[in-house]
């Protein structure tokens, strides 16, 4: 019953954040998908519903926990952005709280110089 709960208010978390957040080639959602394991953070612009950036804690090489890949996949997505001319994004955090790996993946990104 708890599971069922749990999984009940992050759906209404996701539908309640993405009514607000909206991505457009100037400024394109920076969505982000949590699992057990890995992390992945993907820039998308939703009118054209092209991903022009993605980044995921597959490819980043020695960190020491989870926590510090997800601040790694931040900074790895901010300079993807870079690359493709992108300043700034819309923080879509995909249902989940602003805690733990999601903030420090949104702290990454603040750091490699994405404006969220």
């Amino acid at each position: 019953m708890a599971v069922l709960q749990k999984r009940l208010h992050r759906e209404k978390r996701r539908r309640r954040v993405r009514r607000k957040v909206a991505g457009t080639a100037e400024r394109p959602r920076l969505s982000v998908y949590r699992s057990n394991v890995h992390i992945y953070a993907q820039l998308v612009d939703d009118d054209a519903g092209n991903t022009l950036a993605a980044a995921d804690s597959r490819e980043v090489e020695g960190a020491e926990d989870r926590k510090d890949a997800a601040r790694k996949v931040g900074a790895l997505i901010a300079r993807r952005a870079g690359e493709a001319g992108i300043e700034a994004a819309v923080f879509d955090r995909g249902g989940n709280k602003y805690h733990g790996r999601i903030a420090a993946l949104a702290e990454g990104a603040r750091e490699g110089g994405l404006k969220l």
